[in-house]
């Protein structure tokens, strides 16, 4: 039996793709094991958001020249493969829309079948559902979904498009079907995932659907709590009054991930970003009117090559205001076959300060949202050990809550008394149980 260790980068997409490549690979005989040392065969789930991360992975699959057999899969084999493979002579390559084809893909390596011509297929763009398939989840209370491939953007700085390609939504019963089958198995809380869930649908007629899929899901009769993941601001404009409408489901986290990626409306414009800066605030206050403790979590791109200080300002201003708890900060970095690729970038003392702000800023105000919670009781659903008797949970809002507790409540719902907080999660004791 061939042992395989997978190691993944990036985001919840990513991460739901290597469970599914750990499905179809044990159900086939495979071994799945939490080592390196221990595998034949070592799989790396790339992304390429970020350049760090890029020569990070880079780095990783230089380094694995010793290992029988290196897989790499993820974005960066349909945007860097010549490079990788000059890193790396013994890895074979699976493209993003060619999961499904993981056993095909091993079988042509043993079998000396996988040629140039052959290789190359493993790359080339189709359409895929991932969806319904053998799953091996990190957690089995966590169910991750994606709902559509690519998007419809064409932002300056994103490679991520180069990979993943034009939006392909998934059709919504096969979406339903496979979230049924996962809370029949035990799950808890469901997580929709892609590159832009606002455009779900898009592909179809123009318009987005997610409403559509929101609701269906919502009519599943089982107990659980569903995250919406990152929804473009744009995308929010054409659907906000029935997302907000949707969000008084006690089932929906009031949880927000809407990626501004500047403030200035100058910096916006440049990287095609389709909104201007006032429509995302018209969206939070609407949010935040209707969900007060609403959770919050946004994206920005510090550095930008157009960036000045004014908007830098504008950037500390956003976060000051709007206080999110969740902060996705990434340093500008060039991408090759993007449109900055040839452009001049700022200093990187430059950067590092103003990166370093927007930090500081995020700290004290994510810090200011968690006060209130002190003294307060509140339910949280239990939904990850992080150590003994030490458990990670969730509040309606999404807020990270961790709280002293035995594994008999984990997958529950149980009363906690908030005594502490830091700047990314609350700290909870437990007072009574409460089954979910």
């Amino acid at each position: 039996m061939e042992k395989v260790y997978i190691e993944t980068y990036g985001c919840s997409a990513n991460q739901n793709n290597s469970e599914i490549l750990a499905g179809i690979l044990s159900r086939a005989g495979f071994l799945i094991v939490n080592s390196e040392e221990l595998a034949d065969v070592v799989i790396i789930n790339s992304c390429v958001v970020k350049s760090k991360t890029e020569s990070k992975i880079k780095r990783r699959i230089q380094d694995l020249k010793s290992k029988n057999l290196v897989l790499v899969c993820g974005c960066m084999p349909e945007t860097d493969f010549k490079k990788i493979r000059k890193l790396n002579t013994r890895a074979i390559f699976l493209g993003t829309h060619h999961f499904k084809e993981v056993l095909n893909l091993l079988r042509d390596y043993q079998e000396k079948k996988l040629d140039e011509k052959k290789q190359l297929e493993y790359l080339k763009r189709t359409d895929e559902i991932k969806l319904n398939l053998p799953k091996l989840p990190k957690n089995n209370l966590v169910s991750i979904h994606q709902i559509s491939e690519g998007c419809l953007g064409n932002c300056s700085y994103c490679k991520t498009k180069l990979a993943k390609g034009k939006l392909f939504s998934y059709p919504i019963k096969d979406i339903v079907k496979s979230i049924t089958q996962d809370l029949e198995s035990g799950a808890k809380e469901i997580w929709l995932t892609s590159q832009d869930n606002g455009c779900y649908g898009c592909d179809w007629d123009n318009k987005s659907h997610l409403p559509e899929l929101l609701n269906e899901i919502l009519t599943i009769k089982r107990n659980f709590k569903l995250r919406l993941g990152m929804i473009n601001p744009n995308h929010v404009n054409e659907i906000l009054k029935e997302l907000l409408e949707i969000y008084k489901n006690p089932k929906m986290y009031k949880f927000l991930h809407i990626p501004i990626q500047s403030a200035s409306n100058q910096i916006l414009e440049h990287m095609h970003r389709k909104y201007k800066i006032e429509q995302v605030r018209e969206i939070i206050n609407k949010f935040q009117k209707d969900f007060p403790d609403i959770v919050i979590a946004t994206d920005i791109i510090v550095g930008y090559p157009r960036e000045l200080e004014e908007d830098q300002k504008k950037n500390l201003d956003f976060i000051r205001e709007f206080k999110p708890d969740v902060f996705n900060l990434s340093k500008f970095s060039k991408h090759k076959g993007t449109e900055l690729e040839k452009y001049s970038i700022l200093a990187g003392k430059i950067i590092a300060k103003r990166a370093s702000e927007l930090m500081q800023a995020h700290k004290e105000t994510a810090k200011e949202n968690k006060q209130k919670y002190i003294n307060k009781t509140i339910k949280v659903f239990v939904n990850e050990k992080i150590s003994e008797n030490l458990y990670r949970a969730r509040d309606e809002n999404y807020n990270i809550v961790v709280v002293k507790t035995s594994k008999e409540d984990l997958g529950k719902e149980i009363e906690v008394r908030i005594i502490n907080f830091g700047v990314h999660n609350l700290i909870g004791e437990k007072t009574k149980v409460k089954s979910a």
